[in-house]
């Protein structure tokens, strides 16, 4: 592909008779006025968003209103705040004093010192709303309430209800047409923070939790090491956590984003990172370039909804908002390796994406004279890119790799070779994309009759051939030559729920909004060819390829490591768990420790990640699902003594038990976030914890998660084939496995298990295969009781 030519903004000479002679590019001075322009419509728009959160639940109009009836009120003699206009209005008589140039009348002053006090009264008024509604969100006890509760509810419950309902429809008052929802991020200033549960309520929750994995001995030893803990170590810990709690809005969450995530030594590849595959049952286009281009264009919208806060906040029954803070750095973001941390670094703008293809790298602009461009005119960039016959720089098809390398050799080859000259350049244009794309040369698909294909289609989303993905950036497309598309996602800037939100706004956009023609192109005509897109040029010594190439054999060895199988369950779904009166979580969850015992002949601790979004900044805590409950009802299952309605009994219970466990995870009450901070706390003091180490070096060799589906975009029921079929991640111990899932609809679960294929004890379709029949025989439970 040809290269940019180098376009000179200005250039002066002096002639010989002294004459100086001026000549400038038009088409450089127009590029940066649209790019001044823009920046400044982003500025004041995100100004206006800004001022529009800060007086949420009153909207503009309202608030001005207020203002300027208090403002009459106050002319006409009421003050109804305690003399401050009378103090205002003397301050502002000191204006008037000989080194003042004019003489400002008194009825000039008592108008002036009307409003200021006016204003002051409404922003006070937007305080306490604001306040009284961070009040009324702290209260959780709902969320232990079941549905039929909910609907008839004690009077008390009924009064808080009607109170959060009426503060958040202040803004409503007067208007003919509800304007729909809040903005995004409205009710960021009205959430409550992250309680601070107490040392001995998290001990006994955590000992509750182990009674089932750990040996009578093994329980012994813990339960005396928690008692000292309790009573020397904890409580100085405890008040330094609840300093921290009094000067955050989140007493977890940096410490979790840098210890957890950007403090990680291990290589993001199959680690950190996760990933997620195309709607399986719906193919749009077989055109690669088409495809690209739409799903490019469909994630430059999300933005554009994203910069104007058009997506609904995330409701719980309609009334109680979630956390919207993770969508902040969705894009414009790339994680840039530190040799003792990572940073993550964000940018406030990108006009461009970093195409990817064949070992080569591409910087693709997607926006001229301020405008994004239009999906046909963005195909015909990819079409230059495919057709494009320059061979790779030295070095640069293996330069993915070090992306996925570990991330102290990964900072250290930055500061080596890509610190100057056009290394540094090209990385500062893949470091400042607003996502990278990768267009892959082999195809993906689903057949039924062919599991393999999916766990290929699944395997490549999640690690590629190890060199061909870009693992630092918030998140990368994936096409295939054969249009169907994935996902790769960075771990650290947000947790799934975000990205998946993203990736069902691209799905549907791409092929019920968007569309193709009747060739399977993009729709619309390029009048006018856009700039091509350009190579990014790299000049690496022989010392950099060496450790690129040593860093590719520790990735393949990864990536051969990797036991990945999905699993479609069409039997049944959501619908058959709620005709059980069971919650379609805790009916998976329950299942899940039915397989690992069965394939195990034991329990092992689990970990099921909850959000933990009802609060300010929140991000996850960790449900422990094998409970003394889960572990009764499953040993009942293969007991031949036990009656089915025994089994169904247990079964009950252990439900309930994992609702409530999952209940008090969402209301700040987990155990693992809590005993985290203080580890970190020990650290900062230097005082040696053996309680809580011995707690944070066990191992998860369960990980489950589930995928939620928003169904904003469309109605999940009638088009349930346009939903993605989810996504997984890599294991998170070496004789473990990791287990995703999503439920779509009433009759569709799918199932993503990964494991290590180096473990002779662990099997990813075996654990599979028994997770289908643990499936069956929960429901036949229910089946033979009727």
């Amino acid at each position: 592909m040809a290269e940019a030519r180098q376009a000179v903004g200005f250039q002066f000479s002096v002639t010989h008779d002294g004459n100086l002679n001026i000549n400038f590019d038009r088409e450089v001075l127009k590029l940066i006025y649209h790019a001044v322009e823009r920046g400044y419509k982003k500025r004041f728009a995100r100004l206006l968003n800004s001022l529009h959160n800060g007086i949420f639940p009153f909207g503009p109009y309202i608030l001005i209103g207020n203002t300027l009836v208090l403002t009459v009120l106050h002319l006409a003699g009421l003050d109804f705040f305690f003399g401050i206009t009378q103090t205002i209005l003397q301050g502002l008589n000191l204006l008037n004093n000989p080194y003042c140039p004019f003489d400002i009348s008194q009825g000039v002053l008592w108008l002036v010192s009307c409003l200021v006090s006016a204003i002051l009264g409404s922003l006070l008024t937007v305080s306490v709303v604001r306040f009284l509604l961070r009040l009324l969100f702290s209260y959780t006890g709902w969320i232990y309430m079941s549905r039929d509760q909910l609907r008839n509810p004690p009077i008390l419950i009924k009064l808080w209800m009607l109170i959060i309902k009426g503060l958040i429809s202040i803004r409503l008052i007067g208007k003919e047409i509800s304007p729909g929802h809040a903005m995004l991020r409205s009710y960021q200033g009205a959430l409550p923070s992250l309680p601070l549960p107490s040392v001995q309520d998290t001990i006994s929750r955590y000992l509750e939790s182990v009674t089932p994995i750990l040996s009578p001995e093994e329980l012994r030893e813990m339960k005396a090491l928690a008692e000292d803990f309790k009573e020397s170590l904890g409580p100085r810990l405890q008040k330094y956590l609840w300093i921290k709690k009094l000067w955050s809005d989140n007493y977890v969450s940096d410490w979790w984003e840098e210890y957890v995530y950007l403090r990680g030594r291990l290589p993001l590849m199959i680690n950190s990172n996760y990933y997620a595959v195309d709607a399986i049952f719906n193919q749009p286009t077989t055109n690669q370039s088409a495809r690209a281009a739409n799903v490019i264009h469909s994630a430059f919208s999300f933005r554009r909804l994203l910069q104007k806060q058009a997506p609904a906040p995330l409701m719980v029954q309609q009334f109680i908002p979630m956390c919207s803070n993770q969508y902040e750095r969705t894009f414009n973001t790339t994680r840039v390796p530190g040799e003792v941390a990572d940073t993550l670094v964000h940018y406030d703008d990108s006009t461009h994406v970093v195409v990817a293809y064949k070992g080569r790298y591409y910087r693709v602009g997607c926006y001229h004279e301020g405008r994004l461009l239009d999906p046909a005119e963005i195909q015909y960039q990819i079409r230059g890119i495919l057709n494009d016959k320059i061979h790779e720089d030295d070095g640069e098809r293996l330069l993915g790799v070090m992306t996925a390398s570990n991330r102290t050799i990964w900072a250290k080859f930055r500061s080596d070779f890509c610190c100057l000259g056009v290394n540094k350049n090209s990385l500062k244009v893949i470091d400042t994309a607003a996502f990278v794309v990768v267009l892959d040369d082999y195809d993906y698909d689903y057949n039924p009759e062919d599991p393999s294909q999916l766990n290929h289609f699944g395997r490549m989303m999640l690690h590629g051939k190890g060199h061909d993905r870009w693992f630092d950036k918030s998140f990368c497309l994936i096409v295939g030559q054969n249009g169907r598309v994935g996902l790769n996602a960075e771990h650290s800037w947000a947790d799934a729920p975000v990205v998946g939100h993203l990736w069902e706004y691209i799905l549907v956009n791409d092929s019920q909004v968007l569309g193709y023609d009747g060739n399977g192109n993009c729709k619309g005509v390029v009048c006018t060819p856009p700039p091509s897109a350009i190579k990014l040029r790299w000049m690496f010594p022989t010392e950099a390829i060496n450790v690129m190439e040593k860093s590719l054999t520790i990735a393949e060895a990864m990536i051969d490591d990797l036991d990945l199988y999905i699993l479609p369950f069409f039997k049944f779904g959501k619908g058959a768990a709620k005709k059980c009166n069971l919650s379609p979580d805790a009916f998976i969850q329950l299942s899940l420790q039915l397989t690992y015992f069965r394939n195990a002949g034991q329990f092992c601790q689990t970990y099921e990640a909850c959000m933990t979004r009802l609060f300010r900044d929140g991000r996850t805590e960790t449900v422990r699902p094998c409970t003394n409950e889960a572990a009764a009802w499953v040993r009942a299952m293969d007991d031949p003594n036990k009656d089915n309605q025994a089994k169904l009994d247990l079964l009950k219970l252990a439900c309930a038990k994992h609702q409530k466990s999952y209940q008090d995870c969402m209301t700040g009450k987990g155990v693992d976030r809590h005993l985290f901070c203080l580890y970190v706390v020990s650290k900062y003091l230097e005082e040696k914890s053996p309680f809580l180490e011995k707690v944070l070096s066990e191992p998860w060799r369960l990980s489950t998660s589930q995928t939620a589906v928003r169904g904003e975009f469309l109605d999940i029921r009638k088009y349930p084939d346009l939903i993605s079929c989810g996504g997984g991640f890599g294991p998170v111990a070496d004789d473990g496995y990791g287990v995703s899932y999503i439920i779509i609809g009433e009759d569709r679960i799918f199932f993503h298990v990964s494991s290590k294929k180096s473990c002779p004890t662990t099997s990813s379709s075996r654990f599979a295969e028994m997770l289908g029949q643990s499936l069956t025989d929960v429901k036949n439970l229910f089946d033979d009781s009727k």
